[in-house]
């Protein structure tokens, strides 16, 4: 099963605050954060945006940046959380949503193929390698398939608010496209969510 790709080019976007104190602080953070993250070097990316988040949790674009970051990382589990952060900083951000369901969708299919896993106090860990190489054994507990039919559920959701609060976005049609895919999925008639197709 594929992960769904995000399409829209995710922008670093640059902290305009000019409200906060440290917000100079914030500002050089964020551009050392951007720094690590062009590297790849996502672990530092995160350590600079927390520290900035820790200097001014106000910041609506290190709450974003961070989201992104942890997209790219894979990190979709905080991904989730992080963007659920922005989306209640700033509801009317239409990006916000599509971001959101990717990481949702994105968490999903990570749970199925066991590379995201379910303890039985129903958080979520990254197994170690040799657990994921005894896949044979891997099976999801009734809480975990729960959960992801809740992430689809909720995908779907964010997928449709997007389109809502963009109604004439250029990807409309792949996106439509990718809800249809997640349902068919759900309802069993898919056992595959491949990517968004490309334009």
């Amino acid at each position: 099963m594929k992960k769904v790709l995000l399409i829209a080019s995710i922008l670093f976007v640059a902290v305009v605050s000019t409200a906060c104190i440290n917000n100079l602080a914030v500002q050089d953070l964020n551009n050392k954060a951007k720094a690590y993250a062009d590297k790849g070097d996502y672990t530092q990316a995160i350590e600079r945006l927390k520290s900035s988040i820790d200097l001014d949790p106000s910041v609506f674009e290190t709450h974003y940046n961070l989201a992104v970051v942890y997209t790219q990382a894979e990190d979709y589990v905080n991904a989730v959380e992080e963007y659920k952060k922005v989306i209640e900083m700033k509801p009317e951000a239409a990006d916000s949503y599509y971001s959101l369901a990717t990481a949702e969708n994105n968490l999903a299919v990570d749970m199925e193929q066991g590379t995201v896993r379910m303890q039985t106090d129903g958080t979520l860990y990254t197994p170690k390698a040799d657990e994921i190489s005894s896949q044979d054994d891997f099976e999801l507990s009734d809480d975990a398939k729960q959960y992801i039919s809740e992430l689809y559920e909720a995908s779907i959701a964010n997928y449709e608010k997007y389109l809502e609060l963009a109604p004439n976005a250029e990807d409309k049609a792949s996106v439509q496209e990718q809800i249809q895919k997640i349902k068919d999925h759900q309802s069993g008639s898919d056992k595959q969510i491949g990517a968004i197709p490309e334009e």
